[in-house]
């Protein structure tokens, strides 16, 4: 998945927020959870309190006694973590100065007192019987929850704090392990939804990849048009798509037939000139005869291209190569039978020319015919695919003959160009051939041949 994709924007977003979800949550879940079960706990410890000050009583000496033990053991072992504890407050203050003394604890208790949560507050500003809550820390440094409430024993003309205290021990393990197995349980969530994200974004966008699917089918020249059933949000692009491809085929089919009539329009009045130019032998019957054949080689060309920048454009155009080249190479060499002229072939399976049939066999028509006036007696043609950032075919033609000077290579790709007046021809055959070629994105090079003449290398796009 690229990090520019709709797909990976989609799952990410999905992801992020997912994410922010999941730690929101998760974070909420366990803040309650935890409050929830320091709820209970003080609830626990509020009862046992209850049960303290029931057990208490005072004396006929002004003493305070406990009538009955409290029925948890663990009050009985010494550091056990659950404490209880009775005090004389004196002056409800924040300190235990003066004449505050403990009046009561736990066996477990022993020597130790407890820190309530009155230490930290100014007890003028609380009314008695208040429970008030709160962490502290024990004996041995054991985290505790403790709970703490001021009353007035009947007897006792000072206020009396009744504290008992719990190990939170195992209440934080209890919220550890909740925490990590809602962790794991949200962590397996996340990947679940993430996993359905993923299916739902390839699922969702299936339909975009079979519309790419179905223009490089048109572009291969497999189809003429987008074929298949969309999501009503594709339908109406797959129907724009098709509509520009059959708008763009009819101009280019008006703009064929305009061409063609072009042709013959233009060829009808030429071959009536050249017809009464021949019966005139003289200067100005020449004259007419040469332009009219001037003429008719410009109108050839120019007609060449405009119908080669058509057929270049024209979306799913594709040609088998074998069968155009093997068909061009027994051709020419039947022409040039005579001569002697012997043509070998070598092409790749299944090579394709992105391209009309018409202008490769042009194209490679010119080369072939070229190298055969010029050949000595063997002319080569090679056909493979060239890899690279665009996939690419490379046709390549050579003969034995003369061979070319590198400073008239060039010199020979240009309009007219002609190099030996004695071999036939109009001197349109290279040129046509790079004029081509560029049409198509492809280009024509000249260079020097292992059998001593020229090397014809055309590159051009390939299915």
């Amino acid at each position: 998945m690229r990090l520019d994709s709709l797909a990976f924007r989609l799952t990410a977003a999905a992801a992020l927020w997912l994410a922010v979800v999941l730690v929101v949550g998760g974070v909420a879940l366990s803040s309650l959870f935890r409050q929830s079960v320091e709820t209970t706990f003080d609830d626990n410890l509020d009862a046992i309190l209850d049960s303290l000050i029931a057990a208490v009583e005072v004396t006929g000496g002004g003493e305070l006694v406990l009538t009955r033990t409290l029925s948890d053991p663990r009050f009985q072992r010494v550091y056990s973590g659950w404490y209880w504890q009775v005090k004389l407050m004196g002056k409800r203050r924040m300190d235990d100065a003066g004449p505050h003394q403990t009046a009561l604890r736990s066996r477990s208790l022993f020597d130790q007192a407890l820190l309530t949560p009155s230490r930290t507050l100014d007890m003028n500003n609380v009314p008695l019987d208040t429970l008030l809550s709160g962490r502290t820390s024990g004996p041995e440094d054991q985290p505790l929850r403790v709970v703490e409430r001021w009353v007035l024993v009947p007897g006792v003309d000072v206020p009396v704090s009744f504290a008992v205290a719990g190990n939170m021990t195992q209440l934080e393990a209890l919220v550890d392990e909740f925490a990590g197995l809602l962790a794991g349980a949200l962590i397996v969530i996340g990947a679940g939804i993430l996993i359905a994200l993923l299916i739902q974004v390839r699922y969702g966008l299936r339909p975009l990849e079979d519309v790419r699917k179905g223009l490089q089918k048109i572009r291969n020249g497999d189809e003429v048009k987008l074929k298949g059933e969309f999501p009503v949000e594709i339908e109406p692009l797959a129907e724009e798509l098709n509509s520009l491809l059959e708008y763009a085929n009819e101009v280019l089919e008006r703009a064929r037939t305009h061409v063609g009539n072009l042709a013959h329009a233009l060829k009808t009045p030429l071959s009536v000139l050249a017809n009464e130019s021949r019966k005139d032998d003289t200067l100005l019957g020449q004259t007419v005869k040469h332009q009219t054949g001037l003429m008719r080689q410009q109108i050839e060309h120019h007609l060449a291209r405009a119908r080669t920048a058509a057929n270049a454009r024209v979306l799913g155009a594709s040609a088998a190569v074998d069968p155009v080249l093997s068909g061009l190479a027994r051709t020419l060499e039947r022409i040039y039978q005579e001569r002697g002229i012997v043509i070998e072939t070598a092409f790749e399976d299944g090579l394709a020319f992105k391209g009309e049939a018409q202008d490769l066999e042009e194209m490679v028509g010119n080369l072939l015919d070229n190298a055969c006036k010029w050949a000595d007696r063997n002319v080569t043609i090679r056909a493979l695919a060239v890899s690279g950032k665009i996939p690419q075919l490379l046709i390549s033609v050579e003969d034995d003959g003369p061979g070319l000077p590198a400073e008239k290579r060039d010199l020979v790709l240009k309009r007219g160009t002609r190099l030996d007046e004695a071999v036939p021809g109009s001197g349109l055959g290279l040129n046509i051939v790079g004029e081509t070629a560029e049409l198509y994105g492809g280009e024509l090079t000249l260079s020097e041949s292992e059998q001593g003449g020229v090397k014809a290398e055309l590159r051009l796009p390939k299915v």
